[in-house]
């Protein structure tokens, strides 16, 4: 996969900053062929995976590059922070499974939502999540 000169860095502190990921996703991929519907996984998907950092690193951020492959365009999300990590991340993707009072769905939900989906986390040193979405 080729990611293209264009990256967008978006620091996230707080839940101001997951408003703003959103936003600077969908102009990113303004010149995407995504429809409405996909522009909202898309936002979707940020959100939870933010929101994650907020909650449980405290900080963070999200890379937002274009990439392509083969004769597909698509939009690549990386999130990562230096938090705790996460101890047992096969349970963590688990639709239910929360360490807060949450629902569970925040990383199985986006994972359903992109068209590929990795998370790498090592406790005591923090998480990155890469996702993609490609243009149909």
């Amino acid at each position: 996969m080729a990611t293209e000169e264009h990256e967008l860095v978006v620091p996230i502190k707080a839940d101001v900053d997951i408003v703003m990921a959103r936003q600077r996703a969908r102009n990113l991929v303004s010149s995407l062929h995504f429809s409405s519907s996909e522009l909202t996984l898309i936002a979707t998907a940020i959100s939870e995976i933010a929101r994650n950092i907020v909650s449980y690193a405290g900080e963070g951020e999200i890379v937002l590059q274009l990439a392509a492959r083969d004769r597909r365009r698509g939009l690549v999300i990386i999130a990562r922070d230096r938090g705790p990590g996460i101890a047992d991340v096969e349970r963590a993707m688990q639709d239910g499974f929360s360490t807060s009072k949450g629902l569970g769905l925040g990383l199985p939900g986006s994972k359903r939502l992109m068209d590929e989906f990795e998370l790498v986390s090592e406790p005591g040193k923090g998480t990155i999540v890469t996702m993609v979405k490609w243009e149909r």
